[in-house]
């Protein structure tokens, strides 16, 4: 008798494996011998501020905090979100309707297809792409319909050149200004111009907006619910993971109509009890910290300073990147290495090959959509010197200096 495999075929179709392959090859890597500069996965190296850690510390030793902590979210961390949402973008809302808690911004992400589609529905997403975008509709059996990001349009999406029919099919759009990985921003007027678009086609507009305190060079990113009206057809998500450096505690909310909101409540409803109470009340301590009159510099002033130095770096051992505007990534085209490999490397295998040989982590660009493929994504979170190491290891990774995998 055949035995079935104890593996659902919904798994093959979440995407690229590449973030587990990058894993092994750090670990081959590692075991080598080889001092290792991760700048792979977007986590911050740094802590939360020692407010926010001594909210943490004493709400994790109160008695009454171990209770089930309930999906919608605290009353107190609901509250101080739309406190922080009024205070940032100007934009008020119903504590009690129009907001929910969420185990990490990908918490909601991978549910909200699954709380507001129908099998065999369709959902626009862009490509290149977060993983979990695609991922979240495999799951829910939702069709991809793909919207190309091109660097010529400073990846903001052609919203014309999906046919009317498309959008006349779809159940939302999901777009994710500052961008991971492509760095990119948006302003009012493409939201509003997404808006009209969406609204047009009965399409929920879904903004992932993970990175809004992670602007450069003056940039303030704004939230598509500033857009008078928008609350009718759009949601947003805000993660205090790297804004907060609570990356590790799993915080977030999506804001915004509150149809897609409750829907998305009461699906998580029948899978968690929520966000533990402690890490909530941290999440009260950063929100209020960020409104106070002595807040301290937001997380994209970290990320910017080690943006210049890198990026100097990288130029100056002739890797030619263009300045990122936002978040904690750069997005950069493959360096021409056709001198020592006429053949041509992807991504794939041009990150495997300085990772062995300059034992420098990166993202190759596959992992997030067919568009990205001939890009590598570049994570900031080392030291500034440990971001001139690499990039002097890269430098000699790329003139084919290095004959011998041994990365000193």
């Amino acid at each position: 008798m055949r035995k079935r495999p104890w593996r659902s075929e919904r798994l093959s179709k979440l995407g690229s494996s590449i973030f587990a392959e990058v894993a092994e090859w750090k670990r081959e890597a590692l075991e080598s011998g080889l001092d290792v500069i991760d700048l792979g996965i977007g986590s911050p190296d740094k802590p939360p501020t020692e407010a926010v850690r001594q909210a943490l510390s004493e709400a994790a030793l109160r008695e009454d905090i171990y209770a089930y902590p309930g999906t919608h979210g605290s009353a107190a961390f609901r509250e101080e979100a739309a406190n922080w949402m009024q205070h940032r973008f100007g934009v008020q809302l119903d504590a009690s309707a129009e907001l929910v808690s969420l185990m990490g911004s990908q918490d909601g992400l991978a549910h909200l297809a699954m709380a507001i589609c129908n099998p065999g529905d369709k959902a626009i997403v862009p490509d290149p792409g977060y993983p979990i975008y695609a991922a979240s509709l495999a799951l829910a059996g939702v069709e991809p319909v793909f919207l190309p990001l091109k660097a010529e349009n400073n990846y903001l999406p052609d919203l014309d050149e999906l046919p009317d029919e498309q959008w006349d099919q779809a159940t939302f759009i999901l777009l994710n200004y500052p961008n991971n990985p492509l760095s990119a921003v948006a302003d009012l007027a493409f939201f509003e111009r997404l808006l009209e678009k969406a609204r047009r086609h009965g399409v929920l507009v879904v903004h992932d907006s993970a990175y809004s305190e992670m602007a450069f060079d003056d940039i303030v990113p704004p939230s598509i619910l500033e857009v008078p009206g928008a609350i009718d057809s759009a949601v947003e998500f805000h993660s205090l993971s790297k804004s907060f450096n609570l990356a590790g505690g799993r915080i977030a909310f999506l804001a915004g109509n509150r149809e897609a909101v409750g829907a998305l409540c009461e699906l998580k409803g029948n899978i968690d009890y929520g966000v533990f109470l402690a890490v909530q009340e941290a999440g009260v301590a950063a929100l209020q910290q960020a409104m106070a009159d002595d807040a301290p510099p937001k997380a994209g002033a970290l990320y910017e300073k080690r943006r210049d130095v890198f990026v100097e770096a990288l130029r100056a051992e002739g890797w030619h990147i263009e300045n990122p505007k936002a978040t904690m990534f750069l997005w950069a085209p493959l360096p021409d290495m056709r001198r020592e490999h006429p053949e041509g490397w992807n991504s794939r295998r041009i990150s495997q090959e300085m990772l062995a040989r300059a034992g420098v982590v990166v993202i190759p660009g596959e992992a997030f959509g067919s568009e990205g493929e001939g890009y590598v994504r570049i994570a900031l979170v080392e030291e500034e010197e440990r971001l001139r190491e690499a990039a002097r290891r890269i430098g000699r990774f790329i003139r084919g200096e290095w004959e011998a995998a041994d990365g000193k």
